[in-house]
């Protein structure tokens, strides 16, 4: 009688896939709701950080508007005013603005 008892507990202490299921779940759950929209975003950011080109309307991480005089491999030079120049890191670039943006405000 000891040793069925025995038998059914240490039948029972060993992991099963089923134990692991719900872990199982939430990896995936975290992947698809986290960690993939954030890789898409960053693939995209980077795409649009390749394709600057002299002449585009940027935005800023910093909210400063501007349009692109220079590029280098780490800075950008934008024209903020008239003649008036400033120069970022190319990575603070969020947001490219369809064309004649700047005009309209």
């Amino acid at each position: 009688m000891i040793s069925l008892a025995h038998a059914q507990t240490a039948a029972s202490a060993t992991p099963g896939i089923t134990d692991f299921l719900p872990l199982i779940i939430i990896f995936i759950l975290f992947w698809f709701m986290l960690i993939r929209p954030q890789m898409k975003r960053a693939k995209e950011q980077k795409k649009m950080l390749t394709e600057l080109a002299k002449g585009d309307e940027v935005v800023t991480a910093s909210g400063q508007l501007g349009k692109v005089a220079k590029i280098g491999d780490n800075y950008v030079s934008l024209e903020i005013a008239d003649g008036v120049i400033t120069h970022v890191q190319k990575q603070s670039v969020q947001t490219l603005l369809p064309k004649g943006t700047i005009k309209t405000l």
